[in-house]
């Protein structure tokens, strides 16, 4: 397969949008812990549950910044493999795509583990909010039979 000026140029919308997700993911994080810094201040949240969340968030935090760095990795050497093909330099700009491709690809696999890492931490939320709303239910199905007894 022979390497054209194009072939790089093609990952170059694809790198931009991926970064734009990256970040977006980055600025959804920031306003998390701002909210848990936030809630934490104003209430006595179980400091076990904080714990577990700082850790989740930093995790994650590692992550998106793993990501993100991968992903520029790529787009520079993407970069470099263009001007090494406008330079005739076919060999090393082959090496250079491949590297560029290599980095997009751990870029992904780690975008791909923290959204799972983030989807677990939404599903934990979901069955907290559930677990309260049973007991939630049941106290209130209680007081009603009591006050049918009561009649």
């Amino acid at each position: 397969m022979e390497l054209t000026l194009s072939t790089p140029a093609l990952l170059f919308s694809a790198i931009t949008l991926l970064m734009l997700a990256y970040t977006n993911r980055f600025l959804a994080m920031a306003s998390l812990i701002r909210g848990l810094h936030k809630e934490y201040k104003e209430s006595s949240m179980d400091e076990e549950v904080i714990i577990g969340q700082i850790k989740n968030l930093k995790r994650r935090l590692t992550m998106i910044k793993n990501m993100q760095t991968y992903g520029v990795i790529s787009f520079f050497l993407c970069v470099i493999c263009m001007f090494l093909l406008y330079q005739d330099f076919d060999t090393a700009a082959n090496w250079v795509f491949m590297a560029s491709m290599l980095c997009l690809l751990i870029s992904l696999g780690i975008s791909l583990v923290e959204i799972q890492i983030s989807n677990n931490a939404l599903n934990i939320e979901l069955s907290d909010i559930e677990d309260l709303l049973n007991i939630k239910t049941r106290t209130s199905f209680g007081q009603s039979i009591r006050k049918n007894d009561k009649d």
